[in-house]
C-alpha cells in the first residue's frame, strides 16, 4: 500500500500527506520547494503547513538568512503519538458511545436507497440472512426490468450457493413463468397469489428486516430494521401464502390468465 494512502487513513487530508512525505524527504526545505515537490500551489501550501502545524507534523528552523524560515517535518514517530492520542480519546467516549447504542436498539432503522445500484445493495442484503430463511413477494418483470435479468440471476446464484431458502409469491399477471419455478435443488418454494393481486414492487422479510424495491418508475429501494414491523410483515406474508396456489396447481391458471389478458390487449 502507498505511504500517502496509510496516512490518509490515519486521519490526513490527500494535501496534507503530500506534504508531509515532501518535507519528510527534503529535509529542511524553503516553502517553495517543498510545495512544488508535494505537488501543491504555494497559497495552498500555507495552509497545509499550518494545519500541518497545529498537529505537530511539521515545524520551522531558520534559513540562510535571517529574513528566510525553513519547513521541516517532525520525525515519522509522531503520527504513532497521534494515533495513540486519538486513541485515548476514544476511549475516554466509549462509555457514552455505548450508552446511545443501548439505547437506540430498541428503535427501528429506515434506510433509503435511491437508483439501480440502491437497488442492488438492498438485493445484496438478501443473501446475507442470519436465518437463511428468505420470504419474499416479487414482481419478477419488473426485477427483469432494474436491476436486470443478468444480475438477478447471479444473485440467485449466489443465494442458492449460501444456502438461503427462498419462500415467494408472485403474481401471475406480472410474471415470467419459464423463469425461477419451484425447486429443492434451487431452494424456492413457490406459490401464486390470487389473479386480483398484480404487484409492481418487490419485497422481502428476513431476520428483523424488511427490504422494498420499487419498479423503474420510482426506482429506489428501501430497508427498515424492526422485530415488530418484520414480524406483522411475516403474518400478512404468512396470510397471503394460505390464500395462493402452489406453483404445480396454479401454473395452467397463470399461463391461461396471460394469454386471455394477451387476447383482449
Amino acid at each position: 500500500m502507498a505511504i500517502d494512502r496509510v496516512l490518509i487513513d490515519l486521519g490526513l487530508h490527500e494535501t496534507e500527506a503530500r506534504f508531509y512525505l515532501a518535507a519528510l524527504e527534503l529535509g529542511q526545505a524553503p516553502m517553495r520547494d517543498v510545495a512544488a515537490k508535494a505537488g501543491i500551489s504555494r497559497t495552498n501550501a500555507y495552509d497545509v503547513f499550518a494545519r500541518l502545524l497545529e498537529q505537530r507534523l511539521v515545524g520551522q528552523v531558520p534559513g540562510p538568512s535571517s529574513r528566510t524560515m525553513l519547513i521541516v517535518a517532525e520525525a515519522p514517530e509522531r503520527i504513532l503519538e497521534i494515533v495513540e492520542e486519538r486513541r485515548r480519546k476514544l476511549e475516554f467516549v466509549l462509555p457514552e458511545l455505548r450508552s446511545l447504542h443501548n439505547r437506540s436498539a430498541s428503535k427501528p432503522k429506515v434506510r433509503f436507497h435511491q437508483g439501480a445500484e440502491g437497488i442492488k445493495a438492498v438485493l445484496e442484503q438478501t443473501n446475507a440472512c442470519r436465518s437463511k430463511q428468505l420470504l419474499g413477494i416479487l414482481s419478477m418483470r419488473d426485477l427483469y426490468d432494474v436491476p436486470g435479468r443478468a444480475w438477478m440471476d447471479n444473485l440467485v446464484e449466489r443465494r442458492i450457493e449460501a444456502g438461503v431458502f427462498l419462500r415467494v409469491i408472485r403474481s401471475p399477471a406480472n410474471d415470467l413463468h419459464q423463469l425461477w419455478p419451484e425447486s429443492e435443488t434451487d431452494l424456492r418454494a413457490l406459490r401464486y397469489a390470487p389473479p386480483d393481486f398484480v404487484f409492481t414492487m418487490t419485497s422481502y422479510i428476513f431476520d428483523d428486516t424488511v427490504a422494498l424495491i420499487s419498479s423503474r418508475q420510482e426506482n429506489f429501494a428501501m430497508t427498515i430494521e424492526s422485530d415488530e414491523f418484520a414480524t406483522m410483515q411475516t403474518h400478512f406474508f404468512e396470510v397471503l401464502w394460505a390464500a395462493s396456489q402452489p406453483h404445480r396447481a396454479s401454473g395452467r391458471n397463470a399461463r391461461g390468465k396471460l394469454v386471455a389478458l394477451r387476447s383482449k390487449a
